[in-house]
């Protein structure tokens, strides 16, 4: 049942244990060499300062996370809150500064084991690039972890809390050892008398790279204990203790050594921890550098491909990028992409630059955050219920914008460019690519748009402007039948309706091959005499519903082919289709299934009356069943209707592995209200059973190949064929090869 998926199983210290292992990383592990070269014992304080600045920031990430618990972090948060536009600036921010921050971490695992393995050889001329044998190394680390993202192994939670409980454990002691021979006289001057603070700005931006990954935390809020209370505790602690880590270890380290042993030194802490402990601290560090490197890369990896989801989502990129491997079962493209561009960053950057840029498109995407909360709480939209509030609103959110945004300046001035670069790169790509797909507008502009009187025009024009055009969504109904036309135009209008679309009724008219179809044009009436009544007919039917409505009659010397030119030429995002004579568990006809792909997704109505009371989704995890229940879930929104999901397991699976999947399967696709059922045996069988207590069966598309399905059947149509209600067959757009087309 559906209150039995609500059950939380992430307990405060387990929601803890997530943003300190994202933060404590190869920041504290690499970057001091180069903070204490610039600014001396001041870089503590810089530490101090970019905890401070995140602190902000998690107080904002906390109520957005406890009031919108989605995934894609503050990437959701940015475009529900400011729309699409500056979503695709905090996506794709998100996406390239977690790139950069991933060949940081790279990087910085290279130059612990070149300092482990004692490796000593110069730099390697690489067609145009001189590359350190730290980088060389990294570019091996860099492939190692992609390749383990894109194959799917998984690293478990408790593997996790091991590497953090042991990097912690490492410092602590670390830190002990360098307080017993501290000596306060080492930090004098604390400020360098020849620079004064001006470093400190400079340090804190290039150090901010240790503090990315609390906002993760707000990704996992729906599988917290009491998220109210306990994410807040999370985000926000993890942020302190990180903070409190980091200034304790490089003050420690600095009242214990000379300044001149840390600066400039990628791998400071290994020395200072040699000559306080010996030979086991140096291996203890080392190997607390190599965990925290290593660990720090493949979950920036990781977080990657989930906001590449979030954005695929929105259409603010292609979903076939998110495509999932039909082998490993990952997002191999988003991955592989990925993948691309932190090796070009290794290649081509440096440890202060990688570190920085990462830096500089995170502060964008966190003076966002903060933007959209005051937003959210100035706008108010109905469901904005956050169950924890930011303290001393709205100071802290702007002082959080404020600070975030200003830490840039002091960045070095090519890393500024560099990065404004991928700025306006990302909003000429909304403008150009995204705006006419997608179809969500942010609370802002539907904020200021349905105040238009009372707004500034300036403000007016700029949200009209930029406000996206995928409200156009196209929803086309090729009609032949007039006994179906009625539920066709139903099951079209409904979804067109909860996604601000348009419903174009079309009908293909068949014109003899011995007539020109510019002879038939003059004599279409005779041709059919029905079609200007069908038509009139649809557009009544369409209107009920409140949305617009086109209709247009094609004449083709084709039928059934036509449907696919027409969808391409109308730039139909979905066509809803009666069931044919040669249906075969897919949409396409077999010839048009091996010649080519679909144009768009596709809805095929075996129509038995339309009733979408209580709608029936099996699903074994498919791409097509995935927008079974996204039908699913619109015509729930439209009808009220009661959905269930069904997932029919194998023998060699067991009942706790099959409810597992099945409440993951719910949550990840917005059905957690779902009354949930698994079967053992048959698939057939138990849909059938199943479907008897329904009045609609939503079924993805098969992926069997067609000679299989020439030779065996398809269980869809044999499904089809027995159950009493109507179904409605689920075709996703995604490309096949000609061998998965035969083979499956």
């Amino acid at each position: 049942m559906s209150d039995e998926e609500l059950a939380k199983d992430l307990g405060p210290l387990a929601a803890l244990t997530i943003g300190v292992g994202t933060m404590i990383g190869a920041g504290i592990f690499v970057l001091p060499g180069e903070a204490v070269a610039t600014a001396g014992p001041l870089a503590a304080l810089a530490f101090v300062l970019g905890g401070g600045i995140a602190l902000l920031t998690a107080f904002s990430a906390s109520e957005l996370g406890t009031a919108m618990p989605k995934s894609g972090g503050a990437y959701f948060y940015v475009n529900r809150a400011l729309g699409p536009l500056f979503g695709s600036i905090a996506g794709w921010g998100n996406w390239i500064g977690l790139a950069f921050a991933s060949a940081f971490y790279v990087y910085g695992f290279g130059e612990y084991i070149v300092r482990m393995a004692g490796i000593t050889f110069g730099p390697v001329e690489l067609a145009f690039l001189s590359l350190s044998a730290a980088q060389l190394i990294g570019l091996g680390a860099a492939l190692l972890f992609i390749t383990v993202n894109y194959v799917g192994a998984k690293e478990t939670g408790t593997l996790q809390n091991v590497i953090v409980i042991t990097l912690v454990g490492i410092l602590a002691v670390f830190t002990g050892y360098g307080v017993m021979n501290a000596d306060l006289a080492t930090l004098r001057p604390i400020v360098p008398p020849d620079k004064g603070i001006a470093p400190l700005l400079p340090v804190t931006g290039l150090i901010f790279v240790s503090y990315l990954g609390f906002v993760q935390i707000t990704s996992v809020a729906e599988e917290i204990k009491d998220p109210g209370r306990n994410l807040p505790r999370a985000v926000i602690g993890s942020v302190v203790l990180v903070t409190g880590i980091y200034a304790l270890v490089l003050l420690a380290v600095l009242a214990a050594v000379e300044t001149e042993l840390v600066a400039n030194n990628d791998t400071a802490v290994v020395d200072v921890a040699s000559q306080l402990i010996g030979p086991i601290g140096a291996a203890a560090l080392l190997l607390g550098g190599l965990l925290a490197t290593a660990s720090s890369a493949n979950a920036s990896i990781l977080a990657s491909s989930r906001i590449n989801f979030a954005m695929g989502r929105n259409r603010l990129i292609s979903p076939e990028l998110n495509e999932i491997h039909p082998r490993y079962g990952t997002p191999y493209r988003s991955i592989a992409v990925t993948g691309g561009f932190i090796v070009l960053f290794l290649l081509i950057g440096d440890i202060r630059t990688l570190s920085t840029a990462g830096s500089v498109l995170h502060l964008v995407i966190y003076g966002l955050l903060n933007i959209a909360l005051i937003v959210m709480r100035e706008a108010e939209p109905e469901e904005y219920d956050p169950d924890y509030r930011v303290p001393f609103y709205p100071v802290t959110p702007i002082l959080g914008a404020i600070l975030s945004f200003a830490l840039i300046a002091f960045i070095d001035a090519r890393v500024i460019a560099l990065c404004i670069a991928f700025v306006v790169i990302a909003a000429l790509w909304y403008l150009v690519y995204a705006r006419d797909k997608t179809d969500a507008q942010g609370v802002l502009s539907e904020y200021i748009l349905n105040r238009a009187d009372e707004m500034p025009e300036p403000a007016v024009t700029a949200a009209t402007s930029v406000q996206p055009d995928g409200g156009t969504y196209r929803v086309m109904v090729p009609l032949a039948n007039p006994d179906h036309e009625t539920d066709l135009i139903t099951l079209a209008s409904a979804i067109a309706n909860q996604r601000n679309g348009t419903v174009v009724a079309t009908h293909i008219v068949q014109v003899p091959d011995q007539t020109a179809l510019e002879h038939g044009a003059d004599h279409v009436a005779e041709l059919d005499a029905e079609s200007e009544q069908l038509l009139e007919r649809a557009r009544r039917d369409a209107e009920t519903f409140g949305v617009d409505v086109e209709t247009k009659t094609i004449l083709s010397h084709r039928s059934f082919e036509e449907v696919f030119d027409a969808a391409r030429t109308d730039n139909a995002d979905l066509v809803v289709m009666g069931w044919g004579p040669d249906a075969h568990g897919r949409a396409e006809d077999r010839i048009d299934e091996l010649t080519g792909s679909l144009p768009c997704d596709f809805l095929v109505l075996k129509d038995r009356g339309f009733d979408a009371s209580r709608i029936l989704v099996p699903t074994a995890g498919g791409p097509d069943s995935a927008f079974g229940a996204a039908v699913a879930r619109l015509l729930a929104a439209e009808y009220d209707s009661e959905v269930s999901l069904l997932y029919v397991r194998d023998d060699d699976e067991s009942a706790a592995e099959a409810e597992a999947f099945l409440e993951e399967w719910a949550s990840d696709h917005d059905l957690e209200d779902a009354t949930l059922s698994i079967e053992r045996g048959d698939p057939e069988t138990a849909i059938e059973r199943a479907a008897a207590d329904h009045t609609m069966l939503i079924i993805g598309a098969t992926e069997q190949g067609l000679l299989s399905r020439l030779l065996g059947g398809s269980l869809i149509d044999d499904v089809t064929k027995t159950v009493d209600c109507s179904v409605l067959l689920a075709q996703k757009r995604h490309e096949r090869s000609l061998r998965e087309r035969l083979f499956g």
